[in-house]
């Protein structure tokens, strides 16, 4: 038996993304929240040809997408499909297209960042000499 084989059909979640509700951001844009264990949002994005995300998306702990098809313009580059873009935490951007486009995407929830960055203090703080 191949390990696929031995996954249990209770480990496992399948979803269609086509699917999922899409939630309207905005004129044009639209977005499916998958899941996901919590600390992580992932999602995936649709635009129509001519749009513009309705605001300027802030990211204090970054964001990470794959262009599945289209054409994403950040800025003055243009990315097609195949390309994974990056964005550090602290940035912000303002997609747009011109031919429509699709990612799948994510980036840390700021609360679990938050709560991660807690016990890591708790931890450091800690003094093996007290036992």
């Amino acid at each position: 038996m191949g390990r696929l084989d031995a996954i249990s059909i209770s480990t496992l979640q399948a979803s269609l993304i086509d699917d999922i509700p899409a939630v309207r951001v905005g004129h044009g844009c639209s977005r499916r929240d998958l899941s996901s264990d919590g600390s992580v949002r992932v999602w995936v994005v649709d635009m129509e040809p001519g749009s513009t995300w309705p605001y300027v998306d802030d990211h204090d702990t970054g964001e990470h997408y794959y262009v599945i098809e289209g054409e994403v313009i950040e800025g003055h580059a243009r990315h097609g499909a195949g390309t994974y873009v990056r964005f550090l935490p602290g940035t912000s951007h303002r997609p747009r297209t011109e031919t429509g486009v699709r990612l799948f995407g994510f980036n840390l929830d700021p609360a679990a960042l938050g709560a991660a960055r807690e016990a890591a203090s708790r931890a450091h703080r800690f003094n093996y000499s007290q036992g």
